[in-house]
């Protein structure tokens, strides 16, 4: 079994992470692994306090790789990073309470992807230098 990592801050890359999970039926066919997503999302979008938010990110990391998903939770393969991307890319963005910071790819023609975490369609917008 691989060590889990200590979760660098839960409250951005892990909510990135939880909501790409979220949003891949097929990474949640494992046995326990959408309840602890759907737990994990309950802290988040509750507001619980980071020590309790980090603890359900931790469970949901170890079951993930328990289950043979070496990734995971956070890792570069899931969450809100992609390599390449320019300031000038129109992407979608987190718009709720619980931000996380997955950024997806936005195309002019169809809605913006549905962000899992809170439950409601992500925002369209411009790539910034800050991102």
């Amino acid at each position: 079994m691989t060590a889990s990592p200590d979760l660098p801050r839960p409250d951005r890359r892990a909510a990135a992470a939880l909501c790409a999970l979220l949003g891949s039926p097929e990474d949640l066919r494992q046995p326990g692994i959408r309840e602890a997503a759907e737990q994990a999302r309950d802290l988040l979008r509750s507001g619980a306090d980071s020590d309790e938010l980090a603890a359900g990110f931790r469970a949901l990391d170890t079951l993930l790789r328990r289950t043979g998903d070496a990734r995971g939770l956070v890792n570069g393969s899931r969450g809100g990073e992609v390599p390449g991307i320019t300031p000038h890319i129109k992407v979608a963005l987190c718009p709720g309470p619980a931000h996380c910071d997955r950024v997806a790819r936005a195309r002019d023609l169809l809605p913006a992807p549905h962000c899992a975490v809170n439950d409601t369609r992500m925002r369209k917008g411009r790539l910034g230098p800050a991102r």
